[in-house]
């Protein structure tokens, strides 16, 4: 008979694994909440078009997407920001600004398996809209670092690489390449990291070899890790070349904002965990301002985070014009981070209470007592079937039970119940009706 296992990219999650998954999923709300934002979910399953219109026609080899039994192209969500700009563009006007929403859910992706990349894998998603200042950056950067702080990783572990592709496109206009050229240029950048300068070939054929002023200044402006480098390297060209005030004012006003964002970070205490790299330019075309991305300091996994501010996509999904920017986090590469820096810790599905009972006489006593404490909120656990009291306790004792309420003829007949504590095994009567007092105050250390 076929041993039936999960498809390729898809994860089983056994009891351990899942607690660590919720260890990671609580740890991600907490932090949410912490910073004002609120909760929401949607269907797993979505029209095709919504993400085609995101992203055109390319991404489908990508999707999990279908004809359903209705005839309709749908597919199983890839990623939660077209959802959520059809949420929020569908009542935008109802919605108190900013819009501060965030998420925890699962996503699929047909592509190939690797280490941190699955076909089936969760995300936390933080947005804001409705704020087009570098105040939502600066909120969701500060989010994005405290969502890995919060499991005790440090400066040491992991850090933000900040960019910003307006920036990008006003350098290029002062340089003076149009909006198309740019595009092109952006994609090279973005794949440099990889490639080289094999990265700018498809840039050559279709707009000819860059020269070598050109080159010399692209590279030098991706090359940047400082502001105060990349305001010196402006500052030079527009000694340098004929800028226009208009390329002079976008520059000058873009610069602004990045010292708005870079200073609130820092009056923040985040200073350390953001560094300015303008090789992030993120591929995706959607982005239209600052981008940003969190890495694994030691250089051992791929990007643990990504966003950027994406102005556009509500208005192009149908709903309003409103500015919007918004990051996502996997559970796949932070787990795997925790994991390798030790920080993962080790769970015990342990009940509070294991009740021992003498035999059937006993058992409907026990009974009541067992449903009032698990009804207020404690965890018991008993033997479904007779069981001599030595197996009893090795079973309570192996549950890991903090407490042994003892159901004997003798304790019954004296209208009582034995509690223990198993980690010293002392033992106290109590009287019946004072069972729910008491177990209160042994386990709050009363």
């Amino acid at each position: 008979m076929a041993t039936f296992q999960s498809l390729p990219g898809f994860r089983d999650f056994y009891p351990e694994d899942f607690s660590r998954r919720q260890h990671i999923f609580r740890a991600w709300r907490h932090t949410a909440h912490a910073f004002g934002f609120q909760e929401y979910d949607a269907p797993v399953l979505e029209p095709l078009e919504l993400y085609t219109t995101k992203s055109g026609e390319e991404i489908e080899g990508q999707l999990f997407s279908f004809k359903d039994k209705g005839g309709r192209e749908v597919s199983l969500r890839p990623e939660m920001t077209p959802t959520v700009c059809r949420l929020v563009g569908a009542r935008a006007g109802a919605l108190k600004r900013p819009i501060k929403w965030f998420s925890v859910a699962e996503f699929f992706r047909y592509e190939r398996a690797q280490k941190g990349r699955l076909r089936a894998f969760s995300q936390f998603n933080g947005d804001i809209f409705g704020e087009p200042g570098p105040e939502a950056e600066i909120e969701l950067i500060a989010m994005l670092i405290q969502c890995l702080a919060g499991f005790g990783l440090t400066k040491d572990d992991f850090y933000v690489r900040l960019s910003d592709r307006d920036l990008w496109f006003f350098y290029l206009e002062a340089l003076g390449f149009n909006d198309e050229q740019s595009r092109a240029i952006l994609s090279a950048v973005d794949r440099y990291e990889k490639m080289g300068d094999d990265a700018f070939m498809s840039y050559a054929e279709a707009h000819g070899e860059l020269d070598f002023v050109a080159m010399t200044k692209i590279k030098a402006m991706f090359g940047v890790r400082d502001f105060n480098r990349l305001e010196s390297l402006i500052a030079a060209d527009f000694v340098a070349l004929v800028v226009t005030e208009t390329a002079r004012s976008k520059l000058n006003a873009r610069l602004a904002d990045w010292r708005k964002i870079l200073g609130g970070l820092e009056a923040m205490g985040l200073k350390e965990f953001v560094q300015v790299d303008l090789s992030v330019v993120r591929g995706l075309a959607y982005y239209t301002g600052f981008v940003f991305e969190a890495f694994d300091r030691k250089g051992d996994l791929r990007a643990l985070a990504g966003g950027g501010r994406y102005n556009n996509l509500v208005k192009k999904l149908g709903g309003p014009d409103l500015p919007a920017v918004g990051f996502a986090i996997g559970d796949v590469t932070t787990g795997l981070l925790l994991e390798q820096r030790g920080l993962m810790p080790s769970f015990v599905n342990a009940p509070d209470l294991y009740a021992v009972i003498g035999g059937e006489a006993e058992r409907s006593a026990a009974f009541a007592d067992i449903q009032a404490l698990r009804a207020a909120g404690f965890r018991v656990e008993y033997p479904f079937k007779e069981l001599a009291f030595g197996k009893q306790f090795k079973a309570a004792a192996e549950s890991g039970a903090k407490l042994a309420l003892i159901y004997g003829s003798e304790e019954l007949a004296n209208g009582v119940v034995k509690i223990r504590d198993m980690s010293d095994r002392t033992e106290r009567e109590i009287p019946r009706d004072h069972v729910l007092a008491a177990v209160r105050d042994a386990l709050a250390g009363g």
